[in-house]
């Protein structure tokens, strides 16, 4: 299944997409896209999509999870983008946090803060929790996810790194978490660790990678957070990004208001953001 949500930001409708790539409205059936609807996916295994109402138009998407607890990063996650930082891939994962003001749906823009000058971009992967996990095997770990999604991890490079304090800053601001557009249910993605990504800034390929690259795998990610916290549904982790950030570029290069990025995983869709000024 593909679960989304869509309409104006604050009062998004449930929705799922069908064969033929219209909207059907699911609101008749469950109240939102979030923890008691991800925990409880087999009651929508049943439903015929094409007796669902069809949604018209070109609606708004808001991110394709409601209610987040938590949003989960994981840093320096993939080996060849640990080398384009000049950095060594850490022992263990590396974990940071992004607020949850900072979701939004996968076209809305990209806000750059005030006073920054070096606003960057990231491809990531996405996992979202359908059981609560709490030290939880990594042979379990799958069994308590719920699907994936794309996400752009946008991130300000001068507040993360030469600020002080840790990376929350730098990842945290208002529009820097697009989510979407729509949750791909597990059971369509054969192998989480095989799926290729791509981002482009102004049409040109920046980011050009695959999950095959990741260090710590979606299975180990979701056991090891389960050792320090219980992940409940409609939380979200972001695994990492493949090499082709603007940091990483000799010399970097970084977002300006109407530069245009896109975006997209294999499988799950892609994103289109317009950046302006905040």
């Amino acid at each position: 299944m593909k679960l989304l949500r869509y309409g104006p930001r604050g009062a998004e409708k449930p929705g799922i997409l069908d064969a033929q790539g219209n909207i059907r409205d699911l609101s008749g059936i469950v109240g939102d896209i979030a923890g008691d609807t991800l925990a409880n996916l087999d009651r929508l295994a049943g439903v015929d999509i094409d007796n669902l109402p069809v949604v018209t138009g070109d609606p708004r998407l808001g991110a394709c999870v409601g209610g987040t607890g938590k949003f989960m990063c994981i840093g320096l996650n993939y080996s060849d983008h640990a080398a384009e930082t000049g950095m060594d891939v850490p022992p263990e994962p590396v974990l940071f946090m992004k607020a949850t003001s900072a979701i939004c749906g996968p076209n809305d823009p990209i806000l750059i803060p005030r006073g920054s000058d070096r606003t960057d971009w990231e491809v990531e992967l996405g996992v979202v929790i359908g059981k609560p996990a709490k030290y939880v095997s990594e042979s379990e770990a799958l069994d308590h996810v719920a699907g994936y999604c794309v996400i752009n991890d946008v991130s300000e490079r001068a507040f993360q790194t030469e600020r002080a304090g840790q990376w929350t800053k730098g990842k945290s601001c208002d529009n820097f978490g697009q989510t979407g557009p729509y949750l791909v249910t597990k059971d369509e993605i054969a192998d989480p660790q095989n799926l290729g990504m791509w981002l482009t800034v102004n049409g040109e390929k920046v980011q050009d990678g695959s999950t095959q690259t990741m260090v710590y795998g979606v299975a180990h990610v979701v056991s090891y957070l389960s050792g320090f916290m219980t992940l409940h549904p409609g939380d979200i982790i972001s695994t990492g990004t493949p090499p082709g950030v603007g940091m990483g570029f000799n010399p970097p290069r970084y977002l300006k208001p109407g530069d245009v990025v896109e975006l997209g995983i294999q499988g799950l869709g892609q994103q289109k953001q317009v950046c302006v000024q905040d």
